[in-house]
């Protein structure tokens, strides 16, 4: 991926210097930052996906967003510019590629480069507007239709491999919901559960399911 395409018009001494920032291979699930800890730098994800969650007292996660190539962190942009300490979790939940502009340098850049500046504010706002329609799903969309969601959108070949605590994270609810959940959608015949996998046997089902949000 030629990253700095997406930034249209920046200034050559800008592209010089980003042209020198070093491409990192990073494994699958390791993790990037913890509650706490401050952005040293802004990452732009080449290839792969990383997901950012929050957790809660109780130990309940749910998934914020996920970045995956060309998006930025919604929680680093803020930890850069507001200069406040990261509220979630990263993991990277497949091998993945990044760049990180080092926090001196994107604030250097920030300062003096129109282009690059509208890049990362055009980001920020896409992101924000993610999960502004997450929390509104959350918020007012159905269980059953959040449920049926996910399970379409991590099928591979008709299988979801995934636990029912990670999906129930992905949707914002209790595991104890998507397992009583998932029994209705299993009697219905919509779906056959196993441990760690959830197959599909009537996604026409599930996308009318999908749809009565």
């Amino acid at each position: 991926m030629d990253w700095m395409a997406e930034l249209g018009g920046i200034l050559p001494d800008t592209r010089a210097e980003l042209g020198q920032l070093q491409r990192r291979h990073l494994p699958r699930g390791l993790d990037l930052f913890a509650p706490g800890d401050r952005a040293q730098g802004f990452p732009v994800v080449l290839a792969g996906r990383v997901e950012v969650f929050l957790t809660g007292p109780s130990g309940r996660e749910i998934l914020l967003y996920a970045v995956e190539a060309g998006q930025s962190c919604i929680q680093t942009t803020l930890g850069l510019l507001g200069d406040e300490p990261y509220t979630g979790t990263a993991a990277t939940v497949s091998e993945a590629e990044v760049v990180t502009i080092p926090k001196p340098l994107f604030l250097r850049l920030m300062d003096r480069d129109a282009a690059f500046r509208a890049f990362v504010l055009r980001s920020f706002g896409q992101r924000m507007a993610d999960l502004t329609r997450l929390l509104e799903s959350v918020a007012f969309g159905r269980i059953d239709a959040r449920l049926a969601g996910v399970l379409l959108d991590l099928a591979e070949g008709g299988v979801v491999r995934a636990t029912q605590s990670e999906i129930a994270a992905r949707i914002g609810s209790a595991r104890e919901v998507v397992s009583r959940k998932l029994d209705a959608f299993a009697k219905a015949g919509w779906v056959v559960t196993e441990r760690g996998e959830v197959r599909l046997r009537d996604t026409v089902a599930l996308q009318r399911a999908r749809g009565s949000a």
